[in-house]
């Protein structure tokens, strides 16, 4: 097995780049910051490192990050995502002071995809598979809007189709009862590194506990292998980080999103 300091170094190595936006419109830096733009209207900031900055250069780095967003009048969002190993003093005042809100931390979970590439058991008359057409993408989409308690968004169907048609390798998968979607997550493959991301995981309430989101993500990692990816990561909520520790994955630190809306 891989220890955690060798996992979380292979993260900040391989990931924290311009790997980590691939649908980007644009991407401009500001100091140690990645200042991206998505389709949509979404701002997204992210980072290797702060560089080692104070906490009044932080001070200053936030609002100078948010004045490239407001000049930009089809930004209607931006999010900043931080990292609980990064050294960042002051920075969640720093991002208070401007406006932006905390979401829920998450786990960054990191493993060997052979070890999630095994089989399970689903239960009778659910199936799996990987979808492209339009009407599943819009299902699926909608469907994890709903179990995130988020209104059904065209918007971001419409960005996933568009990355959809990118072919970059992105995968769809979803679980399917009687004709209706009750569990999805897509496959990301970071070109040039060992990385595959596992994201979006979602179940409809009733179906939680019965190891359709564990076969989901056998299905990926067995994709993820077939690409030649050997590393899986993911930003997981407290509903998938357990199964993923159980299959081998490792937290390695911790994620909080900061959301400020114009």
């Amino acid at each position: 097995m891989i220890d955690s300091e060798s996992l979380l170094a292979a993260y900040d190595d391989q990931l924290r780049t311009d790997a980590e936006t691939p649908n980007a419109v644009s991407v401009t830096r500001h100091g140690p910051l990645r200042l991206v733009t998505f389709p949509g209207g979404r701002g997204f900031v992210t980072y290797h490192d702060l560089g080692g900055a104070d906490a009044p250069a932080i001070r200053r780095l936030v609002p100078e990050a948010l004045a490239h967003y407001r000049a930009d009048p089809g930004i209607g969002r931006v999010e900043w995502k931080t990292r609980g190993h990064d050294h960042a003093p002051g920075l969640h005042e720093a991002l208070l002071e401007n406006g932006f809100t905390p979401g829920e931390p998450e786990s960054i979970m990191i493993g060997e995809a052979r070890l999630l590439a095994v089989d399970v058991p689903l239960p009778e008359g659910v199936t799996l598979r990987r979808i492209t057409g339009e009407p599943d993408v819009r299902a699926m989409s909608a469907m994890q809007d709903e179990v995130f308690g988020e209104p059904v968004s065209e918007e971001m169907a419409t960005a996933i189709l568009r990355r959809l048609a990118l072919d970059d390798g992105m995968e769809l998968w979803v679980a399917e009862a009687g004709g209706r979607i009750i569990s999805a997550g897509r496959l990301e493959p970071v070109p040039g590194t060992e990385f595959a991301g596992i994201w979006g995981g979602a179940t409809r309430e009733e179906w939680r506990g019965r190891g359709i989101y564990r076969a989901l993500t056998a299905a990926r990692a067995r994709s993820a292998l077939g690409m030649g990816k050997t590393l899986i990561n993911s930003d997981s909520t407290e509903f998938s980080r357990p199964i993923l520790e159980r299959s081998g994955l490792v937290k390695v630190s911790t994620t909080t999103p900061y959301e400020w809306r114009r």
